[in-house]
């Protein structure tokens, strides 16, 4: 079946694999983005180049998930446009690198405007839409890094994440009897491959970043940075994330799967996060809930 999607954050990794292999899926492919007129509209050029060439339905569109009203836009527009939304991709995220202490209150604001609360604003956009439908996805991306290894110097990113992971939950509950399915795509670390990493952000308190680099973690987020990826496989391939996403969207309504691991470093993520849904399933079905663990069509 053909369906109308919506990408954040698909300037670049994860994102910009994933709408490109959605539309050669066959689907119609909405690739959010900031600034498409001025810092990436070579970027836009090259989704424009790829569509011609592959002779696929994959548009770009302006969405920046810290707008309330860009986000308003967005999906105004592709309703306008489509008459509809099938699914939406939350994969939207900055990553941040440093000690804790270092970053200032500011910057966890930002990561989490960003992270979490971008989340909530296409959310916010988009399901008046999806439960007129009385039937979507929502498609989360998230980090194995919300119950995995997690290693320090990643303290913004991981929190944010794990904020961004209990709110996917608490939506699946509350949207199963709209007929809006979640799935939530739990990729683990792709130290290459995309730019994550490389674009990720630094802390604005030097003084302390100082401290840290002077004292006894002196050379630690160097030593770190190079650890964590030797747990990664040479041959780990990003663009499994987005083969998980479009065999995701491409199953029959009412068997998407709940969550997907995607992670080459085997970072204990999985292990944890099998026994905490199962927890949660075993604790909707203790308080009469059990419904809310499936999804049935209300269409």
């Amino acid at each position: 079946m053909k369906e109308v999607i919506l990408i954040t954050g698909a300037s670049s990794g994860f994102g910009a694999l994933t709408a490109r292999a959605l539309a050669v899926a066959g689907h119609t492919v909405y690739a959010s983005m900031l600034d498409t007129k001025g810092k990436n509209a070579a970027i836009v050029k090259e989704f424009s180049q790829f569509q011609k060439e592959r002779s696929v339905d994959l548009q770009t569109i302006e969405l920046d998930v810290t707008s309330e009203k860009s986000a308003d836009a967005a999906v105004g527009s592709i309703v306008k446009e489509q008459g509809r939304v099938d699914v939406v991709v939350h994969n939207a995220g900055h990553m941040a690198y440093g000690p804790a202490e270092a970053f200032t209150t500011e910057q966890f604001e930002e990561l989490y405007d960003i992270n979490v609360l971008g989340t909530q604003r296409v959310n916010r956009a988009a399901l008046p839409q999806l439960r007129k439908q009385k039937r979507g996805l929502l498609v989360w991306v998230g980090s194995t890094s919300t119950r995995g290894g997690t290693p320090p110097y990643l303290a913004p990113y991981f929190a944010a994440k794990a904020a961004m992971d209990s709110l996917a939950i608490s939506y699946a509950g509350e949207l199963s009897r709209w007929g809006i399915e979640t799935s939530i795509v739990v990729p683990g670390a792709f130290t290459s491959g995309t730019n994550h990493f490389a674009n990720a952000g630094k802390p604005e308190d030097t003084k302390r970043v100082a401290a840290y680099e002077d004292g006894p973690y002196k050379g630690f987020g160097e030593s770190t940075s190079k650890a964590l990826s030797a747990t990664v496989p040479a041959d780990a391939d990003v663009s499994e994330v987005a083969r998980a996403i479009v065999r995701i969207v491409g199953l029959p309504f009412g068997q998407r799967p709940f969550r997907v691991y995607v992670d080459p470093a085997q970072d204990g993520g999985e292990v944890v996060g099998v026994v905490a849904d199962r927890i949660r399933a075993e604790f909707l079905r203790r308080i009469g809930l059990e419904d809310l663990l499936t999804v049935k069509s209300q269409a």
